[in-house]
C-alpha cells in the first residue's frame, strides 16, 4: 500500500509507483469521484473520449438531434 502526506497548502506528492499504474505524469488531470461518504476514488481523467465509443452497447432507441435538443429544453425549463 502506497502512502503520501498532506501538506500545509493541501498538497499531496503521488507516489511513483501509483504514478506509473495510472499512468499520469505532469501536468495530467486526475478526478475524486465520492463512492460513499467519507470515500473517494482517485482516478487519472487523461483518457480519450472515443474510448468511451461502444462502452453501453447499441441504443435501444434511435434518437434525433431534434428530439434531444426538445428533451433538454424541457429539463432545462423544469429547473428554473
Amino acid at each position: 500500500m502506497s502512502t503520501a502526506t498532506l501538506t500545509s497548502k493541501g498538497q499531496i506528492t503521488i507516489p511513483a509507483e501509483v504514478r506509473h499504474d495510472l499512468k499520469v505524469d505532469a501536468g495530467d488531470r486526475v478526478e475524486f469521484i465520492q463512492i460513499a461518504p467519507g470515500r473517494y476514488e482517485f482516478v487519472a481523467a487523461n483518457r480519450s473520449v472515443t474510448e468511451l465509443k461502444g462502452m453501453f452497447g447499441k441504443a435501444a432507441k434511435k434518437v434525433s438531434i431534434e428530439e434531444m435538443n426538445a428533451a433538454i429544453a424541457r429539463r432545462g425549463a423544469s429547473a428554473r
